[in-house]
């Protein structure tokens, strides 16, 4: 079914769109890649003329420019579209350059903003009081989404796996599609005897320190590796980036690797459906993960700060447990004077129902309500 296009939101009398945002700023970010610029933004929306959202609270003016996790990029290009199509006098520019270059650039001041797939460390905290003068940068969780667990085995279509299992195959204990320790997963399934082939990230990145994290949390006993960004365990193939993993997953029969749900659904990889103790396995999808996420977060952070801390023994029925938060690292005091008033409308509106509810399109995850409210009532405090 064909949603409908949100209503227009008219100023002085007419509607006005947005228009290219290359033609009107001239970026000091280094890098290429920058969001908020004309063309297909392969976000499910044409830049041809998106629709203005109708209900934002719009800055007079503004300049915004934030850098950092490639995870939350396409969802990143969807809210610049629809923010500035209602907001024609804001400029928001967002460059997918990593959380960890995004990061380092706001803390040297760099940015309004920076988008990361991990919470900030201690010493990142500490060090970003020089740039938030009377404050320190702050965690605010902005949207989730499912890691999912590509496979290419021959003839089995439906694939179950547990966490244990998982950890094993990573850490090659497992190297048999017909072990039984999977077949006790799927009884009814024909699997072969051939080599399971491991497949993980070469480069540092947020998704694989997130799927460490569910190993290490879910099954201690069988993934005994320190959590990181670095991949820990033992042998297996490997490749950069998410686009690598999932190409070499369909480079060869028996391959398993891990990536964002939207890297399967694009390439037609099979995923696996995680047996977590629920009535039934759960299988991947933008709504099975926020629900993972209300099931298993919770707000860790002290004072303002909204880093999330996951439970991954959660076993509520259509809670998928392999999930990843991107945050946007702002600062709770000493932002900008000529930047805060834009900075606060955008992560308004990227944190409001309407800013949320149509990421699971692009197969994203929306954020819980009750997280998504949190992170509104810390952005209106913003100073």
């Amino acid at each position: 079914m064909q949603r409908p296009r949100p209503g227009r939101t008219y100023q002085g009398g007419r509607a006005r769109t947005a228009v290219s945002l290359t033609a009107l700023l001239s970026l000091s970010l280094t890098g290429c890649g920058v969001l908020g610029d004309g063309g297909d933004d392969g976000d499910g929306s044409s830049s041809a003329g998106p629709a203005a959202v109708a209900g934002i609270d719009c800055a007079d003016a503004g300049k915004v420019q934030g850098t950092g996790s490639s995870a939350q990029q396409n969802a990143m290009k969807y809210w610049i579209k629809h923010y500035q199509a209602a907001c024609p006098g804001v400029r928001i520019a967002y460059n997918p350059i990593g959380s960890g270059a995004g990061g380092a650039q706001f803390l040297r001041g760099a940015t309004a903003f920076g988008g990361s797939d991990s919470a900030l460390k201690p010493d990142e905290v500490e060090r970003s009081k020089d740039v938030c003068r009377g404050g320190r940068a702050i965690d605010l969780p902005m949207v989730g989404g499912p890691i999912a667990i590509g496979y290419d085995v021959p003839g089995v279509d439906d694939l179950v796996l547990d966490a244990p299992t998982l950890a094993k195959i990573f850490d090659r204990k497992i190297t048999t599609w017909d072990d039984p320790a999977i077949q006790r997963l799927n009884p009814g399934a024909e699997l072969p005897a051939m080599p399971v082939r491991p497949v993980h990230r070469s480069d540092d990145s947020g998704t694989t320190q997130n799927f460490q994290a569910y190993l290490a949390g879910a099954a201690p006993e069988a993934w005994a590796h320190p959590v990181g960004k670095a991949w820990q365990g033992t042998g297996g193939a490997s490749a950069s980036g998410s686009s690598g993993v999932a190409s070499e997953v369909t480079s060869g029969f028996g391959a398993i690797g891990y990536f964002e749900l939207s890297f399967a659904r694009a390439r037609k990889i099979k995923t696996v459906s995680i047996d977590t103790g629920a009535p039934a396995p759960v299988e991947p999808t933008p709504a099975t993960a926020s629900a993972g996420i209300a099931a298993a977060a919770r707000v860790a952070g002290q004072g303002k700060d909204m880093k999330l801390k996951f439970r991954y023994g959660s076993s509520a029925p259509g809670a998928y447990p392999i999930v990843q938060v991107t945050y946007e690292i702002v600062c709770d005091k000493g932002n900008h004077k000529e930047t805060l008033p834009a900075l606060k409308s955008f992560l308004t509106y990227t944190a409001s129902k309407v800013g949320q509810k149509d990421l699971s399109r692009l197969n994203y995850a929306p954020l819980p309500e009750s997280v998504a409210g949190q992170v509104r009532d810390v952005v209106r405090t913003l100073a």
